[in-house]
């Protein structure tokens, strides 16, 4: 099966030569690599071109082109008509020699699939279990995790996901993929992270990534995926292993970033969900108003004070604002 690799990077030169030092290890090896670099300097560029990676094509875009939904379109277009699958990597992962493999093994399995995304192995500890041992746990297929505090909350509140993982209920604020256990099984979902993501080519011919997510773009994976589950099948195999290596450089500061919080995650509520009822708006923005101020009470309990003060306060006000300034969904 002939596949693209779209890598799109902004600043981080180091950590997108490790990962490209896993993808020249693969069982399966990329036709070819499309790096799309949105840097405001030449350092990833230079370190490139000292070290020559097979099948690889670089490219620098300015201004208007920067940003992740932007270098992303940019990337599809520039890929090859001939390849049948397009995959996205964020460029702080690091794959498992069969990554690519199992990933396009999904396809074979389940023809009617439009994408398939990876699995993160190094974010949570899971442990199999025939059961929840405690309240304190989450359990789902076999397999049990610690359950994070803000899902603890909601559930005391009756405000927990009523939806699978990856599912995404009608009030949002729904379980991620790091709640899917490393089963080795492929689920099917609404919804997967971009940056472990893959889609047949055909796919962009109906739909692009969306430019109203500007810069660091959070949660435009989420947008991408539950407009794309309208129109066919997705799935999430967990045998196609990377880990993450969260690299701070290129991030937004935590006021913007919390604004984007609120303003994006409505926005991704209304894609999926344009017409909810008032119950499920009520538990939208009383779950907001929760998650917001367990992120003001880490002012007292984590390490990084002025960044949870931060974030909260950006939250707060990206939550305010769209009471007089609602983004505008595109369907």
């Amino acid at each position: 099966m002939n596949f693209s690799l779209i890598i799109c990077t902004y600043m981080r030169p180091q950590p997108l030569l490790r990962l490209l030092n896993s993808v020249e290890s693969q069982t399966l090896y990329p036709n070819e690599i499309l790096i799309i670099d949105g840097s405001t300097n030449n350092e990833t560029k230079q370190i490139l071109n000292k070290i020559p990676f097979k099948n690889l094509k670089y490219f620098k875009v300015e201004g208007s082109q920067r940003g992740l939904t932007k270098q992303r379109n940019f990337g599809i277009q520039e890929a090859s008509n001939e390849s049948e699958i397009i995959c996205f990597l964020d460029d702080d992962t690091f794959l498992e020699n069969d990554y690519f493999e199992q990933l396009l093994t999904t396809y074979s399995l389940y023809p009617n699939a439009m994408g398939v995304g990876g699995y993160i192995t190094n974010e949570v500890v899971w442990t199999k279990s025939e059961g929840q041992t405690s309240k304190k746990t989450f359990f789902y297929d076999g397999f049990e995790r610690n359950e994070p505090l803000r899902f603890k909350v909601r559930r005391f509140f009756g405000l927990h996901p009523n939806t699978p993982p990856c599912v995404l209920p009608k009030f949002s604020h729904g379980r991620s993929v790091s709640f899917l256990p490393p089963s080795g099984k492929i689920y099917r979902v609404e919804q997967f992270m971009g940056g472990v993501s893959s889609f047949k080519r055909e796919v962009f011919d109906k739909i692009t990534f969306s430019t109203y997510f500007e810069g660091y773009g959070l949660y435009e994976d989420a947008d991408f995926t539950l407009r794309l589950s309208k129109l066919g099948e997705l799935y999430v195999n967990t045998s196609a292993r990377l880990s993450h290596h969260h690299d701070e450089s290129g991030r937004p500061n935590k006021f913007k970033y919390g604004k984007m919080v609120a303003r994006n995650g409505w926005y991704v509520w209304r894609v999926k969900h344009p017409n909810p009822n008032f119950k499920d708006r009520f538990k939208w923005n009383l779950t907001f108003i929760l998650l917001m101020k367990l992120r003001f009470i880490n002012v007292l309990t984590s390490k990084n004070k002025m960044e949870a003060l931060t974030e909260g306060f950006g939250r707060f006000f990206g939550w305010l604002s769209l009471f007089y300034n609602k983004p505008t969904v595109e369907r």
